[in-house]
């Protein structure tokens, strides 16, 4: 499923100066979460994330890749980064 998810939206995260670094799908309690891990040259910030959330978003919506309920989480590839804000 990751790798398929990984080819929707490997193109426009390209195409907006982003890195697709992973796609992991996974349960943490009883949430799913579809985490999707990215980078960029330069300094990577909170608007990036959300950038990269909205230009995915409506691919996943109209894809549906996933048949369960999940939280959409855009992270960027150094998560221990924003324990400093």
């Amino acid at each position: 499923m990751e790798e398929k998810i990984k080819n929707l939206i490997k193109d426009v995260i390209e195409e907006n100066n982003y890195i697709l670094d992973d796609v992991v799908y996974e349960k943490e309690g009883s949430i799913n979460f579809l985490r999707v891990i990215i980078d960029k040259v330069g300094i990577m910030d909170v608007e990036d994330c959300v950038n990269v959330s909205n230009l995915i978003n409506p691919i996943l919506d109209e894809e549906d890749p996933i048949e369960e309920n999940y939280i959409l989480d855009v992270c960027s590839k150094e998560k221990g980064s924003e324990e400093d804000e």
